[in-house]
C-alpha cells in the first residue's frame, strides 16, 4: 500500500496515537487526589481502578485483538479501537460513582488494547533489523510523553476546567484521529499466506507451543513483566509525595509531568539506540543490554524512596526510575517479536501485555493499595514508603534475574546452534 512507502511517516502517526492513548490511560494518575476525593474512594479502590479494572479488559483483549491484527488490516483494528476508547473516555467525564467509573474505564481499556500488538508488528515489518530497536524506542517514547502530559494537563487544563472537561476533550480527539484509519487496508508482502495468522483457536495453540519451546523469549517476557513491578510506584506517586512527603498536589503534578517527559523520553530513546548498537556486540543479545540498564539504575531507585525531598538524590532517583523503565521497551519488544514467526508477532505481544498488566499493573497496584491501607489502620508511619520500596526492589531483583537467564540462554544457543541446530 502507498502509506507503507513512508515508514517514518507511519511511525510518526503511530507515535501520535500512542501519545493520545497514554494520556487517556494515565490521566487518572494526574487527577488522583481530585478523583479519589470527588468519588469518595479509598486506596484499595483506587488501586483496583488503575490496575485490575484495566487488566480485566486491556490484558485479555490485547490477546484477542492481537490475533485479529495478525489476520486482518492492522490500521482498521487500531481505528476501531480508537473509536471505542474515544466514546468511553467522554463517558468517563460524566460518571458520578466509583462503579460508573469502573465501567467506563473498562471499556476505554478495551479500545486501547488494539494499539500496541498491531502497531509493533507493523513497525517490525516496515523497519530493517538494524533499525528496529530505535523505531520501537521512538514508538514507546509516547509513554513518558503521555504520562508527563497527563500530569501537566491535570496541573493546567484540569486545574482551570476540572477533570471532567479534560476527559471530554481527550475522547473527542480519539474519535477524530481514529475515523480515517477505518478506511486503510493493509496488504502484506508476497508471502502473505505465511505472514497471516490462522483462525483464533489454532493461532493461540501455535503461540503457546512457541512460548513453551522458545526459552529465550519466555524468560525475556518474564523479565519484562516483573520489571513492571515498579508501576505501582508511578500509580501512587502523587498520593505518596503529597501525603507522606508533604508537597502540594498541583506542584507534584507539574514536576512529575516534566520529569516523565524529559527523562522518560531520554530512556525510551537511549534504550532503543543502545539496543541497536550494543545487542550485536553482546553474546546475550538484547537481554544483556536489559541487565546492564537495570544494574546501573538500581542504586538510585532505592535511594529515591529513603531520602527527604530536599535531597538532590530524591529528584535524581525519581529521574533514574523513570529513565530505567522506559529504557527497557526498545530492547525487550525487539527481542520478543524478532524471535517469533511473523504470523504471530501481534498475538505474542498481546500475550506479553496480558501478563504484564495482570501481574504487575493489576495485582501490583491492588496489593500496594491494600497493604498500605492495612498499615495505615495499624498506625504505621509512612505506609506507602515502605510498600513502594519493597515493590521497587522486587522489580529490580526479579526482572534483572530473568533477563540474566535469557542472556545466558542466548549465549548458549549462539554457540550450540551452528554445530547442533538447537532451538531455544
Amino acid at each position: 500500500m502507498f502509506w507503507k512507502k513512508s515508514p517514518c511517516a507511519v511511525l510518526a502517526t503511530l507515535m501520535v496515537i500512542r501519545l493520545l492513548a497514554q494520556v487517556d490511560r494515565n490521566i487518572l494518575l494526574g487527577f488522583a487526589p481530585q478523583i479519589t476525593g470527588g468519588l469518595a474512594i479509598n486506596n484499595a479502590q483506587y488501586g483496583f481502578l488503575v490496575g485490575a479494572v484495566w487488566v480485566l479488559s486491556y490484558g485479555v483483549m490485547a490477546v484477542f485483538l492481537g490475533a485479529l491484527a495478525d489476520r486482518h488490516s492492522r490500521p482498521r483494528v487500531i481505528g476501531a479501537g480508537m473509536l471505542i476508547w474515544g466514546v468511553c473516555t467522554i463517558a468517563s467525564g460524566y460518571v458520578q460513582s466509583f462503579e460508573q467509573m469502573v465501567a467506563a474505564r473498562f471499556l476505554v481499556a478495551t479500545g486501547e488494547a488494539a494499539l500496541v500488538p498491531a502497531a509493533t508488528a507493523l513497525l517490525m515489518e516496515l523497519f530493517s533489523e538494524k533499525r528496529r530497536g530505535t523505531a520501537m524506542g521512538l514508538f514507546y517514547l509516547s509513554i513518558p510523553l503521555g504520562i508527563g502530559c497527563s500530569f501537566l494537563l491535570a496541573g493546567t487544563l484540569g486545574a482551570a476546567h476540572g477533570w471532567r472537561t479534560t476527559f471530554h476533550v481527550l475522547g473527542i480527539a480519539g474519535i477524530v484521529i481514529g475515523l480515517p484509519l477505518l478506511f486503510m487496508s493493509d496488504k502484506r508482502s508476497n508471502h502473505a499466506a505465511q505472514e497471516r495468522a490462522t483462525p483464533l483457536k489454532q493461532q493461540m495453540a501455535a503461540v503457546f507451543a512457541e512460548l513453551r519451546s522458545n526459552r529465550v523469549v519466555r524468560y525475556t517476557v518474564a523479565g519484562f513483566v516483573l520489571a513492571h513491578l515498579v508501576y505501582p510506584g508511578i500509580s501512587f506517586a502523587q498520593l505518596w509525595i503529597a501525603r507522606e512527603r508533604g508537597m502540594d498536589p498541583a506542584t507534584i503534578a507539574t514536576t512529575m509531568g516534566v520529569m516523565q517527559i524529559v527523562f522518560g523520553s531520554l530512556g525510551a530513546l537511549a534504550g532503543g539506540v543502545l539496543s541497536d548498537r550494543l545487542a550485536p556486540r553482546f553474546k546475550g543479545g538484547h537481554a544483556s543490554v536489559l541487565v546492564l540498564l537495570m544494574l546501573v539504575c538500581a542504586p538510585f531507585m532505592v535511594a529515591y524512596r529513603l531520602v527527604p525531598t530536599d535531597s538532590p538524590l530524591f529528584y535524581v532517583g525519581m529521574a533514574v526510575g523513570i529513565f530505567m523503565l522506559m529504557s527497557l521497551y526498545g530492547s525487550a519488544t525487539t527481542a520478543i517479536q524478532g524471535a517469533v514467526p511473523v504470523r504471530m508477532r501481534s498475538t505474542v505481544m498481546g500475550c506479553s501485555m496480558l501478563l504484564l498488566n495482570l501481574f504487575s499493573v493489576a495485582l501490583g497496584t491492588f496489593v500496594v493499595g491494600s497493604i498500605s491501607d492495612a498499615l495505615t489502620a495499624t498506625g504505621v508511619a509512612s505506609p506507602l514508603t515502605h510498600v513502594l520500596l519493597v515493590s521497587d526492589i522486587l522489580a529490580l531483583v526479579l526482572g534483572g534475574f530473568f533477563f540474566y537467564v535469557a542472556a545466558r540462554l542466548k549465549r548458549e544457543s549462539t554457540r550450540a546452534m551452528p554445530a547442533m541446530g538447537i532451538k531455544v
